[in-house]
């Protein structure tokens, strides 16, 4: 008998390939002379450049970025030729964030914008990122951030790059924006069809997973 084997990862606590590999180990003690093809998958979330990079051929790299709570930290990406394939979740799953800083508001994502931008130094024409799996909401304030986008208040401050200027944000300035390129493509891996707002959008569908209290769902959405 010949068994496929195709898990996603489980979220905070086993990669795919872990997943994989345990129920290969029990049908191998439950079924005499059983053949099993381990082809751990990904949805766009933890574990989706794993299940990629092998089958594509790709080199890993790293590189430092800002963490989440603004420091240093170094994050993988992965790369052959003119493609590149990295997992936001990478630098901010949920796995990475102790459930005392679980909070989406104070979580930073801008070292992903800081990511983009070396991608492209390098000459990256094709970059694929996932996006699932994150312990953040910030609406692409952070990510855009760190492409050089800078947000203020009603009084003219800059605000941070973290959930939490989303409630006092008034301005955007694109002077010091990058411009990606053209012939640059950006390739989101996701499985997900809600829209960004409303009861069936980011928020609602995910803010609580993240540590988003219930009463800041209709403020942030």
């Amino acid at each position: 008998m010949k068994i496929v084997i195709a898990p996603d990862s489980f979220k905070e606590s086993l990669t795919a390939q872990k997943v994989a590999e345990a129920i290969k180990k029990g049908f191998q003690q439950s079924i005499a002379d059983v053949e099993c093809l381990l082809c751990p998958v990904g949805d766009g979330g933890e574990g989706t450049v794993d299940a990629i990079r092998h089958s594509l051929d790709l080199k890993e790299k790293w590189i430092q970025v800002t963490d989440p709570f603004g420091q240093k930290e170094a994050m993988r990406y992965f790369q052959k030729e003119e493609l590149a394939l990295f997992e936001v979740a990478d630098l901010v799953s949920l796995g990475k964030i102790p459930l005392e800083k679980r909070n989406p508001l104070q979580i930073q994502t801008c070292g992903i914008g800081e990511l983009i931008l070396h991608l492209i130094s390098k000459g990256i024409k094709d970059i694929y990122i996932g996006v699932g799996g994150t312990a953040s909401n910030d609406g692409g304030l952070g990510i855009a951030a760190g492409l050089g986008y800078q947000f203020y208040d009603r009084d003219g401050n800059v605000l941070p790059a973290s959930g939490q200027s989303l409630l006092n944000l008034a301005s955007v300035s694109t002077e010091n924006r990058y411009k990606i390129p053209e012939g640059v493509q950006i390739h989101i891996l996701s499985d997900v069809v809600s829209p960004l707002c409303g009861h069936q959008g980011a928020t609602y569908t995910f803010g609580k997973q993240k540590g988003l209290n219930l009463t800041m769902f209709p403020v942030l959405d």
